[in-house]
Parts: C-alpha cells; structure tokens; sequence
C-alpha cells in the first residue's frame, strides 16, 4: 500500500473581492482537496503591491463556516503580529467553529511592510525566530488552560528553513514542516532536521514534510514521494484562482490510492 499524500492550496488573499475568494474556496473544496490555506500578511506579496487585500484570521473565521470537509489554516501566521495567548485562543475559537479542522500554520515572520506600516517592531531574523521559540510553549499552555479546550490538539505547522535555529524550533514544537525550494535542498534540509530532533530528544521522522510545488505532477511528484513529502502545497492567485494545477494533483493522489 502507498503512504497516503495530502494536497493543499493555498488561495492568496490578494488582488480579489471577498466574493472571489469565497467563490474560490468553494471550488477547491469541491475539487477535492485536503487542506485550504491563506497567508497572513496585511499588503500583496506580487503584483500590485497596493492592490486589493484581506487579513488572515477574520477570513479563517468564515472559512470555517463556509466548508464542511477540508483542513483549514495560514500558510502562515506571522507569530509577531499578535500577543500568543491571543493567538492560541482564536486559533481555538475557529478550531470550534471548524469542527476540529483546523491547523495552526506559525512562522517567525519576513515582510518587513507589514511590520512598518502596522506598528510592529522588524528586529533581526534572529530575535524573530526567538520570538517564535518563546510563544509556542505559551499557545500550548493558552490551549491546556482553555475553557472549553480545543476539540483536539491542534496540529502546528512551521514553515522555514534556517538550518540552526529555525528547524530546531521545528523538531521542538512542530507535527508539519513547511518547505520550499529544491528538491536537493529539501533532502539536506530534511536530515538536518532529524539530527534536531536527536538532539532534542524526539524522533522527527514523525514531522510531516510538506512542500510547496509549483510543476505538474508528472514532473516530480516521485521525487518528492521519495524525499518523504506527504503533504503537497499549490498555489492560486486571485482574481482568478485558477485551479487546474491543483486538479492535476488531486487526480494524482486519487490514482496513487
């Protein structure tokens, strides 16, 4: 039998109306897929950078409404934009109103933008990512203490790369590891990842891969299989949110089945 692969989209919350993005996630529902993800960012990542866009968590919120079948979550929060006992209890507020689907996509935050227009405080990718180490014990502890918990524990996906500090964050804290880039750099990254999680004390085989593809299927989803990735990410832009990479995919995963 073939290990099972899960297929995500993530529906970028940019240059569209709201009505195009609902209408999006209603097509990569029916499509099939596992998992729906935005992002969360406060201006657009290309094309027009004033263009139209919308904040990460107030779409989570209805997204959980709207569906019925799919995971759903950002491909990922930025940890510097919210304190992380607040994080922690929206999380768990659209992990309910969800149904228990949803996952808690983190990273320690990039676009410097976001940070200067919004007020925050840039810092260096360091304190950054130390920020990150710091509030994942606190959304855990946030969840325990919750009334009424999380209707599960909730799943954490860190997407990153820094091979020191960053996938040490991963092999403490994560059940997914979001990566992207080469296939080279994926395995590299990938068994460095494990050796963390020697030193941590965890076996890290047991962190999902996930990874974000940008080719059809037939160019390398083997590849990928065999690099251990059971969670592959497209992507679609709006307005829009073109879905027939993602049907590729999902065609894909039902034959491997």
């Amino acid at each position: 039998m073939t290990n099972p692969v899960r297929i995500g989209v993530q529906l970028k919350p940019q240059h569209a109306d709201y009505a195009q993005i609902r209408d999006a996630v209603r097509r990569a529902e029916d499509t099939g897929v596992d998992i729906v993800f935005n992002w969360d960012h406060f201006f657009p990542l290309n094309g027009d950078p004033d263009g139209k866009h919308f904040e990460c968590w107030t779409m989570l919120g209805a997204w959980a409404e709207q569906t019925s079948r799919v995971q759903i979550g950002a491909l990922v929060t930025c940890n510097s934009y919210r304190n992380p006992d607040l994080l922690a209890d929206m999380a768990r507020t659209v992990d309910h109103i969800s149904g228990g689907r949803l996952i808690l996509g983190i990273g320690a935050g990039w676009f410097e933008r976001d940070y200067d227009e919004f007020g925050y405080e840039f810092g260096t990718a360091g304190s950054r990512i130390a920020a990150l180490a710091e509030a994942l014990p606190r959304i855990k502890a946030r969840w325990a203490a919750a009334n009424p918990q999380p209707t599960r524990q909730i799943p954490i996906l860190i997407g990153g790369g820094g091979e020191r500090k960053t996938l040490r964050v991963v092999a403490e804290h994560a059940d997914v590891w979001h990566s992207f880039g080469d296939l080279e750099t994926l395995r590299r990254k990938s068994a460095i990842l494990d050796q963390h999680g020697v030193d941590v004390g965890r076996d890290a085989s047991q962190i999902e891969r996930s990874f974000a593809a940008r080719t059809p299927p037939s160019d390398v989803a083997d590849h990928l299989v065999d690099a251990g990735v059971t969670l592959v990410t497209l992507d679609a832009d709006g307005p829009d949110y073109d879905m027939s990479l993602v049907k590729q995919w999902v065609a894909w995963r039902d034959a491997r089945s």
